[in-house]
């Protein structure tokens, strides 16, 4: 085994983490260790930042990494975290400026100003770059433009250009590409005596006389080629092409998919122009996967740092699509008041069917919005998924029923309210399995968002088919 790779001996029986730290520190001290923004480190910078100790809480935040940096700038109340950009001033991590979240960036450029960030600009990748910029006013856009160098102005204009959430925007513009001719040797001495010295990269890419990729070489895949060989005879040839125009999630995708870490973005006429890497991949997993998430529980883009107002906007007009929708529900069970007063049973019965259902209904739409994101369901696949759900809730439909009617008999003694409430609870849960497929399916035919809407759709369906088939037996089986 190579000594790279030498395992540490242990006792028998001993876990190889208390061989490594005598002390058998907890999971907590352990995890905390692999992070530089300790809890203890967190403290000690909020201290300084309190007592105004600049110096201080300039020396205990350089050593972190731009990742804890902006972890530190996202914990910290908004006053504080102004005077600590204030304190650090040009001194902050450019990087670190990459790894905010949206909101909290805006706080930090409005307060770092648009020279400030049009110093830090150029020590990033065009891909972080154009991600920074682009979230800004249009006023502020143009003056950070004008305040770049001229080479960095032309690259992140050109990302500029192309559509939000493309390929195109994601690219990074530092890729290495070498002709097909030159020697394994070669292309080793290009890259020790050039400038990608401070860039990161996976890959190198072949191309021919325009431009055109036609061929990669893993960094692994060159180094370990003699050096007279020819990089044409080690390329490989079958490889993806990525559109500039291709929207993000299809990128991720593909990324996804096939395992990959790095891939080129070519022009409309096939010519590379950049390379996307796995880092801004997961970035955007990151930022759809929240999207949905957020989507679906009707909560917008707030977050913990939104203002009072922007939390109530985003909220409210939720809340409100919801009432409307819950005012059709009780229409419904207005149709039966004559009905429940004459048996109070039907009013202590009825929040169960009404909630079984709108829960299978949520898990089922649920399923299907990540399938349909996933590219998992397509014209084919989505007859074959309707049928599965459907079989699923028969079958919860079946066993539910039984339940919720051993209940209502035992709770009321009345073989007629059982058999009312296991019909209503089967139809409402049958009825929750189709339309937490078909809904999301059918929006997405449609061309509206399924992470958006469905849910809104799926708990007036349940409701209204849960009182409405509920109360409906009721009003015929129950009532003399």
């Amino acid at each position: 085994m190579p000594s790279g790779h030498r395992k540490q001996s242990t006792r028998h029986g001993e876990p190889a983490e208390a061989a490594d730290t005598p002390d058998r520190r907890d999971d907590g001290d352990r995890l905390a260790a692999l992070y530089g923004l300790t809890p203890k480190v967190e403290s000690a910078i909020v201290a300084a930042i309190s007592a105004g100790a600049d110096d201080r809480a300039r020396a205990l935040v350089a050593p972190l990494h731009p990742a804890d940096q902006a972890d530190l700038l996202e914990r910290l109340p908004a006053p504080q975290a102004a005077s600590l950009v204030r304190t650090l001033g040009d001194g902050l991590d450019a990087e670190t400026l990459a790894f905010l979240d949206e909101n909290t960036r805006d706080e930090i450029v409005d307060v770092m100003g648009v020279a400030a960030l049009a110093r830090q600009l150029p020590d990033l990748d065009t891909d972080d770059a154009v991600n920074i910029i682009e979230e800004l006013e249009e006023d502020e856009i143009e003056d950070v433009l004008a305040a770049l160098p001229a080479e960095d102005r032309v690259l992140v204009e050109e990302g500029l250009a192309y559509p939000e959430d493309s390929a195109g925007r994601m690219m990074q513009r530092e890729i290495v590409t070498v002709p097909s001719f030159w020697t394994v040797g070669q292309t080793i001495d290009f890259l020790r005596s050039s400038q990608f010295g401070d860039t990161d990269f996976y890959l190198i890419f072949v191309v021919d006389p325009v431009r055109s990729p036609i061929g990669e070489i893993s960094l692994g895949k060159l180094l370990c080629t003699p050096r007279p060989r020819r990089v044409g005879e080690i390329m490989q040839g079958d490889f993806r092409k990525i559109p500039a125009d291709m929207d993000q999630e299809e990128v991720a995708i593909l990324f996804r998919r096939y395992g990959m870490v790095s891939a080129p973005v070519v022009d409309e006429h096939g010519r590379l122009i950049g390379v996307i890497t796995i880092d801004d991949v997961i970035g955007v997993i990151d930022e759809e996967a929240e999207e949905d998430l957020m989507a679906l529980a009707g909560v917008g883009d707030s977050n913990v740092r939104s203002s009072l107002w922007e939390t109530l906007q985003g909220r409210s007009s939720w809340l409100l699509i919801n009432l409307l929708t819950a005012i059709v529900a009780s229409a419904v069970i207005g149709l039966f008041d004559a009905t429940i007063e004459r048996l109070v049973a039907l009013a202590v019965l009825m929040p169960i069917v009404a909630s079984m259902g709108g829960n299978a209904g949520t898990q089922t739409v649920t399923v299907a919005v990540r399938a349909l994101a996933l590219r998992q369901i397509d014209r084919d696949a989505a007859a074959s998924f309707v049928r599965r759900e459907l079989i699923v809730a028969v079958l919860n439909g079946i066993v539910f029923a039984v339940l919720a009617a051993s209940i209502s008999f035992l709770w009321f003694r009345d073989q007629d309210i059982a058999a009312v409430m296991a019909v209503a609870m089967f139809a409402n849960l049958v009825v929750a399995g189709l339309s937490g497929t078909l809904v999301p399916l059918g929006l997405v035919r449609v061309g509206v968002d399924p992470a958006v809407a469905s849910s809104v759709f799926i708990t007036t369906i349940t409701d209204v088919v849960g009182f409405f088939v509920f109360l409906g037996l009721a009003a015929l089986y129950l009532i003399p």
